[in-house]
């Protein structure tokens, strides 16, 4: 290569140096460029981040619920077996008892009426108006299934009309548990014979056919006597001030 060119060269690469560095109307331009370009990286890098984040913890959540979802269809496979092994035993011992129970997930529709937390609409697709139905919430009770205009409407544990049959304690003292319209319930016509204590624990007796033997009610409160019985003030374990989605006890055997 002649000593002209190398000479050219090296001239060119000078001026386009000098222009880049001390031109304004170059440089910015191509800073701006550059700028956009590196931008324009960091936004896709950083889109692509959180798509993979966002892809993970779908995934994440996808294998709890599944994992979820296994163990209930586990353990509704066992409370299926156990009633088959239950009522195979009622046959071997000519018992007409059977062990069949049907429940239905409902949701809340809206407030009966403006201002009454107590009484809600239900989203109810099977049922019977001549009926009433036990209601469960998270696994205690949570009120009645009654019809309103040929709706399922549910009475909830504070409202007054909304009764069913306890056990109290251990010793399985029975009474007739109702609403207050405030955040307690009452417990009455109990046996004066049996000693309750405060803390005991209430849960349903199943006697009246609407609620399985043995979900939670509550706790007492107080204890007092009136005309030959005792009533116990109890504090409902399920929150009236949260209704949702609810089991209803279709059907108990």
């Amino acid at each position: 290569m002649n000593r002209e060119l190398v000479g050219f060269l090296f001239l060119a690469f000078a001026i386009v140096i000098g222009v880049l560095k001390f031109t304004n109307w170059i440089q910015d331009p191509f800073i701006g460029a550059l700028n956009g370009v590196k931008n324009f990286y960091h936004e896709s890098v950083e889109g692509i981040d959180n798509s993979i984040d966002e892809h993970f913890s779908q995934q994440e959540t996808i294998i709890r619920l599944q994992t979820e979802n296994k163990k209930y269809k586990e353990n509704n496979l066992l409370a299926q077996e156990f009633a088959t092994e239950l009522n195979s035993m009622f046959k071997e011992h000519n018992s007409d008892l059977k062990i069949s129970p049907k429940v239905q997930l409902v949701k809340t529709l809206s407030y009966a009426k403006f201002g009454d937390i107590n009484r809600v609409w239900l989203d109810m697709k099977d049922y019977n108006t001549s009926k009433v139905y036990g209601l469960v919430s998270e696994g205690v009770s949570a009120g009645i299934v009654t019809f309103k205009h040929g709706q399922p409407m549910a009475l909830l544990n504070s409202d007054y009309k909304c009764s069913y049959t306890v056990y109290i304690g251990k010793k399985r003292a029975p009474g007739i548990v109702h609403g207050t319209n405030t955040n307690e319930m009452l417990v009455e016509f109990i046996p004066n014979w049996i000693k309750l204590e405060v803390g005991d624990e209430v849960y349903t007796s199943g006697l009246d056919n609407l609620f399985f033997t043995g979900l939670r009610v509550g706790k007492v409160l107080e204890i007092t006597k009136s005309q030959g019985f005792q009533n116990a003030l109890i504090e409902p374990y399920f929150d009236v001030t949260q209704p949702g989605y609810f089991h209803v006890i279709m059907k108990r055997y």
